[in-house]
């Protein structure tokens, strides 16, 4: 009861810090939680699209790409969390029905880094690149009804 007061009042935001107005995401108003999307969805794009044009950089580009093509990834991922609540996110994440995309996803990310930062094996790099990118793809389509079922039917008519 003591809560709906504050919320009525208009209070709860002054009570509530930031981190958590963030974690909870129906604390911030719809237009912040898009704002806030549009904006991490933006830098995440242009993360990866920097990292691609910085590919053929002598000596370091496939390090710079693999990072910032990552880093761009988790950032496109994270922009969502400002739209259903971090939590939210990650019990959709883990749902049975994007389990594996979401660990192939997890997986090639870490592994992206590995081969390109610590293993220095450039085409290994790229190729988790490519990699990550059907994943990331993949648990896309998971939100979308029917999509990766469409997108099955199209392949097995152009593969048959």
């Amino acid at each position: 009861m003591d809560k709906l007061r504050r919320v009525l009042s208009g209070h709860e935001d002054e009570e509530q810090g930031l981190t958590s107005q963030v974690l909870d995401s129906s604390t911030l108003s719809f237009g912040t939680r898009v704002k806030w999307f549009a904006i991490c969805f933006i830098a995440g794009v242009s993360c990866s699209i920097l990292g691609t044009g910085l590919l053929f950089l002598p000596k370091v580009g496939t390090k710079v790409f693999a990072l910032f093509y990552t880093l761009g990834n988790i950032a496109a991922l994270a922009s969502t969390c400002f739209l259903m609540g971090p939590l939210k996110q990650l019990k959709k994440m883990f749902e049975p029905t994007r389990l594996i995309a979401t660990a192939v996803m997890l997986i090639c990310m870490v592994c992206t880094l590995c081969a390109a930062l610590w293993w220095g094996k450039k085409g290994l790099a790229i190729l988790f690149c490519i990699l990550q990118f059907v994943a990331m793809t993949w648990y896309s389509l998971s939100y979308i009804p029917y999509a990766r079922d469409a997108v099955i039917k199209c392949c097995t008519s152009c593969l048959s």
